[in-house]
C-alpha cells in the first residue's frame, strides 16, 4: 500500500528510489508493437510491425517508420500520439541545427537533444513521461549509427536491438544471428526474421514497415521491395 502513495506522482521518488510513472511508461513500451534495429557494415535497418485491427483501416494513413532528415530515421514502440509529437520536435531540432551551423545535424547530437526533451518530462509538474521508446538510425562520418531512447531520457548505442512485445525473444534471436560483417541486404532479412519470431498470422508488405539508411541517406522501403525480401524468407 505504501508504494501506491507514490504511483500517481511523477516527480516524487518511492522509498525504493524509483519514479513509478517511468516504470509504467516502460510497461506501455513493452506492450507496444515490436520494432527492430540492426546496424550493418554499410548501413542500418529499422523494421516494425504495423498491423491494423480492421481491414477497413487505410494502412497508408499513418507511418511508424519516419524520416527526420535526409540521413536520419526513427521508429517507435509504445503510444503513437506521443511518437508523433517527438517526430515533430526532432524535425524542428534538426532544422534549427541546420539554420545555425549550415550543415546537417550529427546523429548523436539529435539523439542527445531528443533524450533531453524526454528527460524533462520526468521531472516537470503537470506532465507525464512519454510512453514510447525510440530507435533512431542515421549515417554520418562515413559510418552508420543506431541509438535507442527510453522514456526516462536514457539513451544507448546498439549494434542490434529489439523493443516492444516479445523484445526478450527478439534480442535473444539477434544475439545468435548478428555479426559485424553483416551486409545491408542480410540485415534487412535478419530484421524481418526477428519480427517473425513473435509475429501472429501471415507477414505481408502491408503489415510491416522497413526503413534503411546508408551513405545515400534514409528511405522507407515500398511494399514491392518488402515483398521481394519476404519471398526470399
Amino acid at each position: 500500500m505504501a508504494s501506491e502513495r507514490y504511483s500517481f506522482s511523477l516527480t516524487t521518488f518511492s522509498p525504493s528510489g524509483k519514479l513509478v510513472q517511468i516504470e509504467y511508461a516502460l510497461q506501455a513500451v513493452a506492450a507496444g508493437a515490436p520494432s527492430v534495429g540492426i546496424m550493418a557494415s554499410n548501413g542500418v535497418v529499422l523494421a516494425t510491425e504495423n498491423k491494423h485491427k480492421s481491414y477497413l483501416y487505410d494502412e497508408h494513413s499513418v507511418n511508424r517508420v519516419e524520416m527526420i532528415t535526409g540521413h536520419i530515421g526513427m521508429v517507435y514502440s509504445g503510444m503513437g500520439p506521443d511518437y508523433r509529437l517527438l517526430v515533430k520536435q526532432a524535425r524542428k531540432m534538426a532544422q534549427s541545427y541546420y539554420l545555425t551551423y549550415k550543415e546537417p545535424i550529427p546523429v548523436a547530437q539529435l539523439v542527445q537533444r531528443v533524450a533531453n526533451l524526454m528527460q524533462e518530462f520526468t521531472q516537470s509538474g503537470g506532465v507525464r513521461p512519454f510512453g514510447v521508446s525510440l530507435l533512431i538510425c542515421g549515417w554520418d562520418n562515413n559510418r552508420p549509427y543506431l541509438f535507442q531512447c527510453d522514456p526516462s531520457g536514457a539513451y544507448f548505442a546498439w549494434k542490434a536491438t529489439a523493443m516492444g512485445k516479445n523484445s526478450i525473444n527478439g534480442k535473444t534471436f539477434l544475439e545468435k544471428r548478428y555479426n559485424e560483417d553483416l551486409e545491408l541486404d542480410d540485415a534487412v532479412h535478419t530484421a524481418i526474421l526477428t519480427l517473425k519470431e513473435g509475429f501472429e498470422g501471415k507477414m505481408t508488405p502491408d503489415n510491416i514497415e522497413v526503413g534503411i539508411c546508408d551513405e545515400n541517406g534514409f528511405r522507407r522501403l515500398d511494399p514491392s521491395s518488402i515483398n521481394d525480401y519476404l519471398v526470399n524468407i
